[in-house]
């Protein structure tokens, strides 16, 4: 089977959440996405590094989340959205995934 990166699944939920909201008019089905790849992570965070990875990195998740909406009112939806994914992800490979 193969593994797919926590770092993937963190950036993939938070890129994927937006662009199914916006697309589909409908940020329930947003946060459907967001929800079930944070899950999917956070079960990859806590199985590398305990509750501890787990915690931080779910926080910085949510927290990735919810900055991105008021950053991206300075700097545009799309930029804050990849912003915020690249930085949850970085966080995650050197926390969970670089082995």
């Amino acid at each position: 089977m193969v593994r797919v990166p926590s770092s993937a699944m963190a950036a993939a939920g938070l890129v994927g959440g937006y662009a199914v909201a916006r697309w589909t008019k409908k940020r329930p089905l947003g946060g459907v996405v967001l929800g079930a790849a944070g899950l999917a992570a956070g079960r990859e965070w806590h199985r590398s590094g305990g509750v501890p990875a787990a915690a931080g990195l779910g926080a910085l998740y949510v927290a990735g989340f919810a900055g991105s909406h008021p950053l991206a009112k300075k700097v545009g939806a799309w930029p804050s959205v990849l912003g915020a994914a690249a930085v949850v992800a970085t966080a995650a490979w050197v926390v969970s995934d670089r082995g």
